[in-house]
């Protein structure tokens, strides 16, 4: 079903459609602060207490994992519990998940609690960016996506600050970051019956379905998992080998987000104006040419105007995939639709740093925008072939 001919949102008011955005956002953002607070905390912990890298990445995996394996089963659960009581439970699941690991002494106990603390936030991404996209109005739905991308952002980007300054020690940070999950929970309480209905998925509209009805869509989640999670890992690499200095190299990524926040807005209005599809095209056409342009900076000061402006482009391939699904599919499709996106996203996640590590690893430092640039061109081909296809 098309969502842009029938839309949930098309029952409310203007007011109740506004509420409806604002919670959801208010939500996701807050839940965004927590995990970020939660990624650095905890692989401090792990370090302290003698992990080597391998476990900390392992255990940071779990996450992914738990994405892969529960995102499928999210639009059945929430269609028979109802959307808000499915986010209730995963906000209770993540506070108290990220409260055992200060309760918890063995190493290995803390899979088990990072397979929960990803099943909760795999619950909660996938319902918000529907609950989002059901209420946008099809006229302005890629600026909202643009407003919700831009809000995520900030969340995520506040989490290490906030971290930075009650410090890693003792039962405060993880009491903190359980605290997002239960503030998050505010806003929901507002909501009222303006959250979205899903009716139960019809049979062989799975994931799988929707990752073969929509693939350019669903890649856009895959590259851009890998290619900002491998740049967190790699620039200050980059960086620390064309001459900055470690704080000044970790910057690189302090640009990368500025240009994530600033420019999903503009993004996402573009998006409303013309065809989803040829805009991610585009999207990935300029990724490729500046991943291959980034070395010819150098180590001046236009890499960090390069990488801010590289990586805001980036990021709209997570906002305006969005909203091409928003657009494309309603209701219990949409919801599937979303897990699907949500599932590949996780997936890049785990695949980027590893691909950019081999990079690095193969031609210091010019592999990391190398393999950045064949992560785009393998997108920017599927997409390229795909634009013909019917919407």
């Amino acid at each position: 079903m098309t969502a842009d001919c029938l839309s949930p949102s098309d029952a409310l008011s203007r007011r109740e459609r506004l509420t409806g955005l604002t919670v959801a956002i208010a939500c996701v953002s807050l839940v965004g602060v927590g995990l970020s607070l939660s990624i650095p905390l905890l692989a401090f912990a792990m370090a302290a207490r003698g992990a080597s890298g391998a476990l900390i990445g392992l255990n940071a995996a779990m996450g992914g994992v738990a994405t892969v394996m529960v995102a499928p089963f999210i639009p059945r659960v929430a269609a028979a519990i109802g959307v808000r009581p499915t986010l209730f439970v995963a906000l209770a699941l993540g506070a108290v998940t990220i409260l055992g690991f200060h309760v918890v002494a063995p190493l290995w106990a803390w899979f088990p609690l990072r397979f929960g603390f990803g099943v909760s936030l795999a619950i909660l991404f996938v319902l918000s960016e529907f609950w989002i996209n059901a209420l946008a109005p099809p006229a302005s739905r890629g600026l909202v996506m643009g407003v919700y991308a831009t809000a995520l952002s900030v969340g995520l980007g506040a989490g290490p600050l906030i971290l930075a300054g009650i410090g890693q020690e003792g039962l405060l940070p993880y009491a903190v970051c359980a605290a997002l999950f239960v503030v998050a929970g505010a806003p929901l309480m507002l909501a009222g019956d303006n959250a979205p209905p899903l009716e139960k998925p019809a049979p062989g509209r799975g994931v799988l379905f929707f990752l073969m009805l929509a693939p350019v869509a669903t890649l856009s989640g895959f590259t851009f998992g890998a290619v900002e999670t491998g740049a967190f890992a790699f620039l200050p690499l980059y960086g620390v080998s064309l001459g900055f200095g470690p704080a000044a190299a970790t910057l690189l990524v302090t640009a990368m987000e500025v240009g994530n926040v600033a420019l999903q807005i503009p993004l996402g209005l573009i998006s409303d104006r013309m065809d989803r599809r040829l805009l991610l095209l585009i999207i990935g056409v300029i990724g490729l040419v500046g991943a291959v342009a980034l070395p010819l900076l150098g180590g001046s000061w236009w890499l960090y105007v390069g990488v801010a402006v590289w990586g805001g482009v980036i990021c709209g391939l997570y906002t305006v995939a969005l909203a091409h699904l928003g657009a494309r599919f309603s209701g219990v499709d949409l919801a599937t639709a979303n897990a699907a996106f949500v599932i590949m996203y996780s997936i890049g996640l785990t695949a980027g740093p590893p691909m950019l590590g081999l990079g690095f690893d193969l031609w210091t430092p010019y592999g990391v925008p190398v393999a950045m640039a064949v992560l785009l061109a393998v997108f920017t081909a599927v997409a390229a072939l795909r634009l013909r296809a019917p919407a």
